[in-house]
């Protein structure tokens, strides 16, 4: 009985991350319309993926990453 039941347990777990893979492809499809739609009206992507990445960051994490960046453009002759 407790084979059945385990069985039917993983069948559930499963089915759960089957639907889930399945929203997240239609997020993911719905999110390249918008990069899509911003690309069209003509906004640059590749500036709009960047923004959203250190949005997502913590204000100390996008400082120091910024620092970085400034410094080793400097090194570099960047600057």
């Amino acid at each position: 009985m407790s084979e059945t039941i385990a069985a039917d347990q993983l069948r559930l777990l499963i089915e759960r991350i089957e639907r889930l893979e399945e929203e997240k492809k239609g997020i993911s499809d719905d999110i390249a319309d918008v990069y899509g739609e911003a690309k069209s009206t003509g906004f640059d992507i590749k500036t709009i993926r960047t923004i959203v990445r250190l949005r997502k960051m913590e204000k100390h994490h996008r400082d120091e990453a910024e620092m970085l960046l400034d410094t080793y453009k400097a090194a570099l002759g960047l600057a």
